[in-house]
């Protein structure tokens, strides 16, 4: 075990959302060859909420996957079950890791990374069967979930036994797709499971393949949906099917040989879209009728939808060339962003230093130090505070109270606290002081507006952050990772 990461690069879309998606980052590292071994990885954590890495290698099946019982923990046979869990990441590592005929379940569970595997060939009949026949599933007031260059697929439909490869459905929010392939299925994902169901949504598909569809890429129900720079090659029905009231933001996507690829299909509730930069090659469209309606042959926008999350759109015309190089498992986490190449992640595997530093252990003697507090007068003195658990004896006006004798604790290894304002306070930089002999206990963080959810910063260690100017109410500072019980004497804010 150790605290080092195989994960790399940071969540986009809406899973960086309500507060963001880090998984386990500042948890432990442990390695899994079997399904049993992750599901022990789960269950022998201190609690359901203590950061985890599970790197996994090899070949996950029924024969290697079984319960594991844990206070931490709720996991069954023949399934990889995150069940009331959160702070989890899930990522293969060395020569790959390929789950076969098993399926990946998210039930009531929040904060999950699944990063660079393979989900192949999972029943829902015939033998064995596992979730559902989805390969990766989410149900049950699921919260921030980031899945990244992946390989879903089947072989073949429903007929032979198969369902969707990325589902979500009751009360699932803020999802993103990136960087993946999902292929040779008859259903690629829906968004709620019914018409009904519409409490499902704020989900991101960007940079993915969509190959040998059937339909649904994806069945959008109720919700919001941002697809981007996706690559639609084989739609034989239908493709991005928003209906039931759902919005649908659509740009800069590569359709190809594929019939039906946005609209309303298969009912009379119908969704709306927002259309911009797409390219149509060889996409056919059948005849609107009472329960038809497709997009095509000339899509325009019937909605507007705002994203409050920022990125940057690759043209359309380079998507299937770019996705080759970078999309699914095994393509090294290479991503692009907008300028129609393949790049190599943004930070380095943490335990491979540059061969050339002579001590990659020093900071770059140009960087400030981080304990230096900002320019400027500190906006908490006189604020409020409050935050989530917090442990006995301690206190959330500690905070901001000026002193570094008093501190507040979370009632566990991580959690919140928040410096907030009766009127809009514009904030650039923010100055955390740990309290004397618990310096360095601060692993990961992130810094949230609270109003929004938009995060402003991540890292991890104490010390001075800062951000582009922000007005806001409520400021939180989010510990998801730490080396020792967290306290915090001081949390400075900062004008611009």
């Amino acid at each position: 075990m150790s605290t080092a990461s195989a994960q790399t690069g940071e969540a986009t879309g809406y899973a960086t959302q309500n507060g963001g998606t880090t998984g386990g980052a500042g948890g432990q590292t442990v390695r899994a060859t079997t399904g049993t071994e992750i599901h022990q990885a789960l269950c022998n954590r201190a609690s359901t909420s203590t950061p985890v890495i599970i790197e996994v290698e090899g070949t996950i099946d029924h024969g290697n996957t079984s319960k594991v019982s844990g206070d931490s923990c709720d996991t069954a046979d023949d399934v990889i079950e995150l069940k009331r869990i959160s702070n989890v990441t899930i990522v293969g590592t060395g020569g790959g890791a390929v789950f076969d005929q098993l399926g990946i379940h998210i039930r009531e569970s929040s904060n999950i990374v699944i990063q660079n595997v393979t989900v192949r060939n999972v029943k829902k009949s015939g033998s064995p069967t596992s979730n559902g026949g989805d390969a990766i599933g989410m149900e049950s007031g699921v919260r921030n979930v980031w899945v990244d260059h992946v390989t879903l697929e089947a072989s073949g439909g429903e007929s032979e036994g198969y369902d969707g490869l990325f589902d979500m459905k009751n009360n699932t929010q803020y999802v993103t797709l990136s960087h993946s392939i999902l292929r040779n299925s008859g259903r690629g994902g829906l968004v709620g499971s019914s018409e009904s169901d519409r409490s499902n949504g704020y989900v991101t598909y960007h940079h993915n393949q969509f190959e040998n569809l059937d339909s649904r890429a994806p069945l959008l129900r109720g919700g919001v949906g941002h697809m981007y720079n996706n690559h639609y090659a084989g739609i034989e029905k239908s493709g991005i099917n928003s209906r039931a009231g759902a919005r649908a933001k659509v740009e800069n996507n590569y359709f190809q040989d594929s019939k039906d690829v946005l609209g309303t299909f298969y009912t009379d509730e119908r969704g709306t879209w927002e259309v911009g930069g797409n390219i149509f090659d060889n996409v056919t469209w059948s005849s609107e009728d009472e329960e038809n309606y497709p997009a095509g042959p000339d899509p325009r926008s019937t909605t507007s939808v705002s994203i409050p999350y920022s990125y940057e759109l690759d043209d359309a015309g380079c998507v299937p060339g770019v996705l080759d190089q970078i999309a699914g498992a095994g393509k090294g986490n290479r991503v692009s962003d907008g300028n129609c190449e393949a790049e190599e992640p943004t930070d380095p595997e943490p335990t491979d230093p540059d061969p050339t530093d002579p001590d990659p252990t020093d900071p770059d003697p140009t960087d400030p130090d981080p304990t230096d507090p900002p320019d400027g007068t500190n906006l908490s003195l006189g604020a409020g505070a409050d935050g989530s658990g917090k442990a006995s004896g301690t206190s959330y006006g500690n905070v901001v109270d000026g002193d570094m004798g008093t501190y507040w604790s979370p009632d566990g290894s991580t959690g919140r606290v928040s410096v907030k304002w009766d009127s809009n306070a514009t904030v650039s930089a923010i100055n955390i002081r740990e309290a004397a002999g618990a310096e360095g206990n601060i692993g990961s963080w992130r810094v949230v507006d609270h109003d929004t959810g938009a995060v402003l910063a991540t890292g991890s260690g104490a010390g001075a952050i800062t951000f582009d100017p922000t007005t806001l109410r409520k400021i939180d500072f989010v510990i998801t990772g730490s080396n020792g019980t967290p306290r915090v004497a001081e949390f400075e804010t900062y004008a611009p």
